[in-house]
């Protein structure tokens, strides 16, 4: 792979972030502030990115602090088109204490689309250590890591980011290394689900709507129409809070999540130019029991899972 310099990166990311700049649009993120979010170098992401991001920042480091989860407050989502108290509590904890569960996942590829994505994993994936989506039901025989990531500011105590960083244990590649948070959009009345892949240069931004189902399931959906709607944003730093941003609205993903006995589960469907080409299987399980640790910088945080 062709390495350009580091500012540039490799050629084929140097290649995607001037596709975003050709087809996209420029915005200022002080005036579109729900497509903020956290920028990856070009050298990669990896499991260690947000604790480079907190020391670059000057922010304190929370490794799986009990009892958190990807939205502190599932409430923040109610609406007049989505009422919390129709999920499932179960559904509810799960999200307000994501660090309280472990987590098993499998893959389900339409073999049309497998070689897409073996030849993604070979230019971008693998290299990056982000968006490792498994090819093969032997990604997740040894099971996937879960770990919960907080960025707090040491004189107030605001966190700034809440992350959820998963790995496959067979081979230590980052599954998936993002922010969760709750964000208003211009092309929606109530708050969606906001989730943030940093990328080179960049980020990809996915907004998801929320819908509450009569069984108590629950479901997010990133699907619009255009810019300012639900969906797929690619991004790309342009200079201070100047952005170039690329609306994809042939990428949609949906995440039913439901509960199951004890444990709640989730189907993960992807869907490009309208035909489904991936789907994702997660079963979230109960840890049985929680522990804590100091990490190195003094925030107190539960040690990582598969360690004393």
């Amino acid at each position: 792979m062709l390495w350009l310099g580091p500012r540039q990166g490799y050629l084929s990311d140097w290649v995607t972030q001037r596709w975003v700049q050709l087809t996209g649009k420029r915005v200022d993120l002080e005036r579109e502030p729900w497509l903020e979010g956290p920028v990856g170098k070009t050298t990669g992401i990896g499991p260690q990115f947000f604790e480079e991001l907190a020391a670059e920042s000057g922010l304190l480091v929370q490794r799986q602090p009990p009892n958190s989860g990807l939205i502190e407050d599932f409430g923040r989502l109610a609406s007049a088109e989505f009422s919390p108290e129709k999920v499932s509590p179960q559904i509810i904890d799960f999200y307000e204490h994501t660090s309280n569960y472990e987590l098993d996942a499998w893959a389900e590829w339409n073999g049309l689309f497998r070689p897409l994505g073996r030849a993604l994993a070979g230019l971008f994936s693998r290299r990056l250590q982000q968006l490792n989506v498994p090819l093969t039901g032997l990604d997740t025989s040894l099971g996937v890591t879960s770990e919960v990531v907080r960025l707090v500011e040491p004189y107030t105590g605001r966190v700034r980011y809440t992350a959820w960083v998963r790995q496959l244990r067979s081979n230590n590649h980052v599954l998936y290394a993002g922010t969760y948070s709750v964000c208003k959009i211009p092309g929606q009345e109530g708050a969606c689900v906001k989730v943030v892949f940093p990328l080179p240069n960049g980020n990809a931004v996915v907004v998801m709507k929320p819908k509450a189902h009569d069984d108590g399931s629950f479901s997010i959906t990133s699907s619009g129409k255009g810019f300012g709607d639900a969906g797929f944003y690619f991004t790309v730093r342009d200079r201070g809070s100047r952005f170039w941003v690329r609306y994809v609205p042939t990428m949609r993903e949906t995440i039913r999540v439901y509960p199951s006995g004890a444990d709640v589960r989730a189907d993960h469907e992807f869907r490009i130019w309208g035909q489904v080409f991936l789907r994702l299987h997660y079963r979230l399980r109960p840890r049985k029991s929680p522990s804590t640790a100091t990490s190195a910088d003094g925030v107190l945080s539960p040690s990582r899972p598969g360690t004393a």
